[in-house]
């Protein structure tokens, strides 16, 4: 993934420490609530059609007003021949506007989010360093880092 994409986002960041405890239960229902959407898959998109998608986590912001989805299509990719992850997510983003009307038929609250969806890049990251420790094991604990991988994250933030 490139760094500053507009559709990934690194989990890194995403911590619950500091979110209040509506906002974590607002966006566990709404969390479960797309994936009752997706799972019917009553979308017109050939992107969402048959794609069988997964809501990893949903974070509501602190006036519950926006909310971001994290998702993971299976196997990660597109269930278009030819087509990327970032084609569904694009497709998802597209569509928001119809998850946020099925969201608030569904759900009692006061006001439906805002949705933005990203790319949940949790699994690639954690294949990352189980790659990076099976190295470490496989030599025997010299390891020494790879010389293109960016360790320092203070510069990123």
């Amino acid at each position: 993934m490139a760094k500053g994409s507009s559709t990934s986002r690194s989990t890194v960041g995403r911590q619950t420490v500091g979110r209040s405890q509506r906002q974590l239960r607002v966006g566990e229902e709404i969390r479960h609530a797309l994936a009752q959407i997706l799972q019917e898959g009553d979308m017109r998109d050939p992107n969402l059609r048959d794609a069988s998608i997964t809501v990893t986590e949903v974070q509501a912001s602190p006036d519950l007003k926006n909310a971001s989805a994290y998702v993971m299509p299976l196997g990660g990719k597109s269930p278009v021949e030819g087509g990327s992850v970032h084609d569904v997510i694009n497709a998802l983003n597209k569509a928001a506007p119809y998850f946020r009307g099925q969201i608030g038929r569904a759900l009692a609250l006061k006001y439906t989010p805002n949705l933005k969806f990203y790319l949940d890049d949790t699994f690639d990251e954690v294949d990352r360093i189980g790659e990076l420790l099976n190295r470490a094991n496989s030599d025997g604990g010299r390891f020494q880092l790879p010389e293109d991988d960016d360790f320092d994250d203070d510069e990123d933030a």
